[in-house]
């Protein structure tokens, strides 16, 4: 094979890729309420690629903002490299002085950084498989089972809780709630006896094309050194991929 040839079927190799993994970008703003009172807002992009017609994320940031000023007060990093449902994540909420990273180690471990708003550092090495989603992940879990959540049905997975360097069983199930009118309404709730008193179920909703809509349950920003807040988020897409985000 001459050098043309070899040229000619790489740019046709290279066209075909594109065709197939077209890059693109999802974005979408989340306005926070604590008792009706809104308390933060949310901007998302995420960037990623559109395979085979399916939206697949790469990289994730979010800014969380004073809704009166704008500021950012806080900051959020993701990057999906090693899985949609596990990211590596960077948090930073500077007016607590606090700070959360995961990084994935190697095949089987999850390490986790966290600074503490009262100056301590603590870490943990988490093992982990494949049913343990991480943060955002959640988001791309409920996309990857969307026939189960169109279908009513319920679906097991583990959930990381990286402030206790621990991850939880949890049960994605079909819900219905008076807050929300989303297209589909899910309930995430741990299975665990013992953690069922201990950890409120969260809801979500999403329109049919699968965009989250609602989030509603305890907030990873903090409203006091003591706790976080109870929110209701409702997102608004103001930037949809050019591809599906569901099979």
């Amino acid at each position: 094979m001459n050098t043309r040839q070899s040229l000619s079927m790489a740019t046709a190799w290279l066209l075909a890729t594109r065709a197939f993994a077209a890059e693109s970008e999802f974005q979408f703003v989340g306005k926070a309420s604590d008792s009706g009172s809104l308390v933060y807002e949310e901007h998302h992009v995420v960037a990623g690629t559109c395979n085979r017609g399916i939206w697949r994320p790469d990289t994730h940031s979010v800014d969380y903002r004073k809704p009166d000023t704008g500021r950012t007060f806080a900051t959020k990093e993701l990057h999906y490299q090693h899985s949609p449902l596990r990211p590596e994540m960077t948090f930073q909420q500077p007016d607590f002085n606090e700070s959360l990273i995961v990084k994935q180690d190697d095949d089987d471990t999850l390490a986790i950084r966290w600074h503490t708003p009262s100056g301590k550092m603590q870490t943990f090495d988490v093992s982990f498989n494949d049913s343990v989603v991480v943060d955002a992940g959640f988001d791309n879990f409920v996309r990857r089972n969307w026939d189960s959540v169109v279908a009513g049905r319920s679906v097991d997975f583990r959930f990381l809780g990286p402030t206790r360097g621990e991850h939880y069983g949890f049960v994605m199930e079909e819900a219905t709630s008076d807050k929300t009118d989303a297209a589909h309404i899910v309930r995430i709730r741990p299975s665990g006896v013992i953690a069922r008193f201990l950890v409120d179920p969260i809801i979500l909703g999403y329109n049919k094309s699968g965009a989250l809509t609602d989030y509603i349950g305890l907030s990873n920003i903090r409203e006091s050194e003591e706790g976080n807040y109870t929110v209701h988020i409702r997102y608004q897409v103001t930037r949809q991929p050019d591809c599906k985000l569901t099979p």
